[in-house]
């Protein structure tokens, strides 16, 4: 018997190595075609990967994209056209951990180090005087958040925000339920290095899947360029550090929750009823709540946490709707 557990043991260890360092998958034609659309800019020795198209004829304002977590600027690619139909600019960018971005560890990623990236690209491409339209999702609604902090409070460097609408984002804690595995990493120290490791694209695709409407699931190469960008620069072993923002949405939720509730920025909120992460009618009705100024879209019954990826027609709409009411 004993002799049987050194064999399987011997037989176990080379088949884990290999496992550990599977090579990340090679990027499919739509997501090459996006990388090779993009360029990088330098912060704090970090390449951040960006997208900056100019659209528009006859139009000066300029929108700002802020992606979820944990996929990136990829996200946007299904309303980047119609956007730059509209727009003189469209700007997207990967987030420090995300994406095409570089992937730092060991790092103590931060919200306020997210936002400080974008006023430095904002910096980078000359936009640090100009008005501009702010449209996020998820993580990037708490980015959006603290940008318009700073904005409100004229700090140094602070983007001049036109606008703000929000999607789907986690931004009231106790509204706010994590996925399972979530919760794992951010807050087991031990668990949670072996948990980056081992996760694969099965697991990656269930819980992806799971935030997505039934009628509205991504096709196996749509969740294929996810989990390619998540795996670029080995991402999934920075997940639990990035993952420390749920933590931060709780301790500075004063400072947050307070801007978006007195802020005389126009607001809207796109959402998608069916979310999981901020479910209906629990999240609207204390957005609705507590953010009085603020209107609001509430898409299909059966739209989830990824709206603009679920329904770009109507997100589309939506949005559109919005930044021609003021």
């Amino acid at each position: 018997m004993r002799e049987w557990w050194v064999h399987v043991g011997l037989i176990c260890i080379p088949l884990v190595a290999v496992y550990l360092h599977i090579p990340p998958p090679q990027l499919s034609p739509s997501l090459q075609k996006w990388h090779n659309a993009g360029e990088a800019f330098h912060f704090r020795g970090r390449d951040i990967f960006y997208r900056d198209s100019y659209g528009a004829l006859g139009s000066s304002d300029v929108v700002v994209l802020l992606h979820g977590f944990p996929t990136s600027s990829y996200d946007w690619n299904k309303i980047w056209e119609p956007l730059t139909q509209r727009f003189h600019r469209v700007v997207a960018l990967d987030f420090l951990g995300f994406g095409f971005s570089d992937k730092p560890r060991p790092h103590r990623y931060s919200i306020f180090e997210q936002a400080s990236v974008v006023e430095a690209l904002a910096a980078h491409l000359g936009l640090s005087n100009q008005r501009v339209n702010l449209l996020s999702h998820d993580y990037g609604d708490t980015v959006a958040l603290e940008l318009l902090y700073r904005s409100d409070q004229n700090r140094s460097g602070h983007l001049i925000i036109n606008s703000l609408c929000l999607s789907n984002g986690g931004l009231f804690p106790e509204t706010h339920y994590p996925r399972l595995l979530q919760t794992l990493l951010k807050d087991s120290s031990f668990l949670a290095p072996v948990l980056t490791r081992l996760t694969n694209y099965k697991i990656f695709q269930k819980g992806i899947g799971d935030v997505f409407g039934p009628y509205t699931q991504p096709t196996d190469a749509e969740f294929w360029d996810m989990w390619t960008g998540l795996r670029y620069n080995d991402g999934n072993l920075v997940l639990d550090s990035i993952l420390q923002f749920i933590n931060q949405r709780s301790k500075h939720r004063e400072r947050w929750v307070g801007t978006l509730t007195s802020t005389g920025v126009p607001l809207h909120m796109i959402y998608g009823p069916l979310d999981p992460v901020n479910p209906h009618p629990e999240f609207i009705r204390l957005y609705q709540q507590l953010v009085q100024r603020s209107t609001f879209t509430i898409l299909d019954e059966h739209i989830s946490h990824y709206p603009q990826l679920e329904d770009p027609t109507g997100f589309l709409n939506a949005y559109f709707n919005f930044i021609h009411s003021f």
